[in-house]
């Protein structure tokens, strides 16, 4: 149930304020919001009146919000945002729900994306907006509904739904490769090609071999499509997942750099908040995801 509507106050009024605390001045949030500096100063005067607290401290030409009305308009401006986003699927899907979805660039584009076309035969009422997150964030304070995690069980205040265990290995363009030693010494003495959000991949690869290999340095690269054209390249040996390479390694663009097993170093999940309640367009994606992954 809302709170005392007395205490709700105008759209016009939060707008007035948000823009007040972000540009200092009436005067600049009455150009940003087309009205009058007059204009402005009505709505903060009367919300003041409304809630009975003083909003604005005046410091020679600048307006400054007190300590408390600071912390007021953050959670307003939490608010708008929210309702702007409501908004905008409200206009893109009038007929039925939205699901946005946050989507890690390689999975989305590779496993995700060509299985789409089936949800939307299956649930022509949901709209799917793909928006890329490469990190973790608060759902509380995001406008997305669920999303596509890798790693760990390790996002606090989420549900979690395996999708696939990722397997990695170890491959570089045929040229780069030794033609005599092709083993782990070879390869640790090699450039090797690392991912922002992976950083210690290969430190946690060798661990697996038996190897120490801490402190590992080398080219950076913050997506994996850019990491692959690296690779095909000669720019280094990388350490990529099996489902984003197969036509690579199947072409020979690129081959394997150690002849050893698969490693997993994480699995994909979807993930969505427990502090809200599931929407029906979410609940059939997560059903239509359940079904993908029996069949697979």
């Amino acid at each position: 149930m809302i709170g005392p509507r007395r205490f709700l106050p105008s759209i016009p009024s939060l707008l007035a304020l948000e823009a007040v605390d972000r540009l200092g001045s009436a005067s600049a949030a009455a150009e940003e919001l087309s009205l009058t500096q007059s204009a402005i100063s009505r709505q903060l005067k009367s919300m003041e009146e409304q809630l009975g607290v003083a909003l604005i401290q005046r410091n020679q030409m600048r307006l400054h919000l007190t300590p408390a009305a600071k912390d007021y308009v953050e959670v307003a401006r939490t608010a708008l945002n929210q309702l702007a986003q409501a908004s905008l699927k409200l206009k893109a899907n009038p007929t039925g729900g939205s699901l946005n979805l946050s989507i890690l660039p390689a999975f989305g584009m590779h496993w995700l994306a060509p299985r789409l076309q089936d949800f939307a035969r299956h649930h022509p009422e949901v709209t799917v907006n793909l928006s890329t997150c490469l990190k973790p964030f608060d759902f509380q304070t995001e406008h997305y509904d669920a999303a596509i995690h890798f790693g760990q069980k390790d996002w606090p205040g989420v549900h979690y739904l395996p999708i696939m265990r990722e397997e990695v290995l170890p491959v570089c363009a045929p040229d780069f490769l030794p033609e005599q030693d092709k083993g782990l010494d070879w390869l640790m003495a090699a450039p090797l090609l690392h991912l922002e959000t992976r950083p210690d991949a290969w430190e946690r690869w060798f661990a697996e071999q038996g190897r120490d290999a801490s402190g590992m340095r080398g080219m950076l690269f913050d997506q994996f499509s850019t990491m692959v054209q690296a690779t095909i390249h000669g720019l280094g040996a990388a350490l990529l997942p099996s489902y984003l390479i197969e036509q690579d390694l199947q072409s020979g663009r690129l081959v394997p750099a150690w002849d050893g097993p698969r490693v997993s170093l994480g699995h994909f999940y979807l993930v969505w908040p427990q502090s809200k309640p599931v929407s029906e367009p979410l609940n059939s994606f997560r059903t239509w995801l359940q079904d993908q992954l029996r069949s697979a």
